[in-house]
């Protein structure tokens, strides 16, 4: 062989080599590298801080246990203030500027899908999205694992049931004006189809309004006696306070994201009769179980805080994390990850939580859902799981 040939075939060689040797993103020898975007700042502040709370106490717990596979893990944290730019700036920071290997329990609908092509591009992994979107999980993508029934089904599947009990004669929506409103709007025209209803009134607000007064007296003009909610906390809190100085006293009927004890801490009694799905339940430590309480006097011991519903979001992804990386194996990599993910089985939790199952062509962990509501000042449960 010429050589020429020789030295283009040693370097084509050299070349692959060095390609295959590269390092994981993220992965040191000591460290994994994680990074989540939460609201610090904005209208869901709230929720926020309480996921970085949960996320934090499970990130020293296993550290103290000596890491994942000998890495200890180290959480890089970044403000949206709920807005999706910011969450776009920030997802181009921890990514590119601190390397992150995977994105954990990113606060939002439009921030999630605003920050995933850039995480995408960079092979990184969009982990246990605090969202109902569907788009957490859709279109299939081995990038994108989820684990709450998206708000499109919560609301097809129990809105006609509530209908069909409390025989309402118009039904109407009030939802925030993006993707997360328009996915509840949208169960609620598919639900209804099932009792041969249609929505009497449909109002939007826009992201971080405060002053509900228009919409409600637009609904209570079009005689609703039922009143689907696409709000979170305060638009909750505002929409219902502000009928009730109307009143105007429809049966209300949320989501999700509506279920968090802020609504009745800040709401008080005007909030009783609420009704909300959910999955994972709201610690109340007067009646939790030992483990909870357990669990819940580590919380209050390192923050001095209670924690809530949210604080369990942020503490469970990082400990679904630690399961998969610990199952990846010490050459953690995306691959690994993710074939450790695709045959993943978690059993419920202490809070309630439905089982989470994956593979390679499911990547939402459950579409059980359940209902609560209000009732003297506490959320209560008043459902089974419903399967999707």
């Amino acid at each position: 062989m010429p050589l020429r040939h020789t030295l283009t075939a040693l370097a084509l060689t050299l070349a692959a080599g060095a390609a295959l040797a590269q390092p994981q993103q993220g992965v040191s020898k000591d460290e994994i590298v994680l990074g989540s975007i939460q609201d610090l700042s904005g209208p869901l502040a709230g929720f926020g801080k309480s996921i970085r709370l949960g996320m934090l106490l499970r990130v020293d717990e296993i550290n103290e246990q000596g890491g994942i596979n000998g890495r200890k893990l180290r959480l890089q944290i970044e403000d949206s203030k709920y807005d999706p730019r910011n969450a776009v700036l920030a997802a181009q920071k921890l990514v590119n500027q601190d390397k992150i290997f995977a994105m954990v329990a990113h606060l939002g609908t439009a921030q999630n899908m605003a920050a995933m092509p850039v995480q995408f591009q960079k092979n990184v992994v969009n982990f246990m999205p605090v969202t109902a979107a569907r788009e957490m999980f859709e279109p299939l993508h081995r990038l994108k694992f989820a684990n709450a029934t998206p708000y499109y089904d919560q609301v097809r599947v129990f809105l006609p049931q509530i209908v069909k009990e409390k025989k309402p004669k118009a039904v109407c929506a009030i939802y925030q004006d993006d993707e997360f409103g328009l996915e509840v709007l949208r169960g609620a025209e598919e639900g209804l189809k099932a009792v041969n209803m249609q929505l009497v009134e449909k109002t939007s607000f826009k992201r971080g309004a405060t002053d509900f007064a228009s919409q409600v007296a637009r609904m209570k003009a079009s005689n609703c006696d039922f009143v689907v909610l696409g709000t979170i906390i305060r638009e909750t809190i505002g929409t219902i306070a502000t009928a009730r100085k109307m009143d105007f006293n429809p049966v209300f009927f949320g989501t999700q994201a509506a279920y968090t004890d802020l609504i009745h801490k800040l709401g008080g009694p005007a909030m009783n009769g609420l009704y909300a799905t959910m999955g994972t339940q709201h610690p109340y430590l007067d009646e939790a179980s030992q483990p909870i309480r357990f669990w819940a006097n580590k919380y209050q011991t390192k923050f001095n805080e209670d924690p809530n519903v949210f604080s369990v979001y942020g503490y469970n992804a990082i400990d679904l994390f630690a399961r998969a990386a610990g199952k990846a194996g010490p050459n953690l990599s995306t691959d690994s990850f993710v074939k450790a993910m695709d045959s993943m089985t978690v059993p419920p939790d202490i809070f309630g939580t439905a089982q989470l199952t994956y593979s390679p062509q499911k990547r939402i962990g459950s579409m059980a859902v359940r209902l609560s509501q209000i009732q003297d000042g506490r959320w209560k449960v008043i459902s089974d799981y419903v399967t999707q």
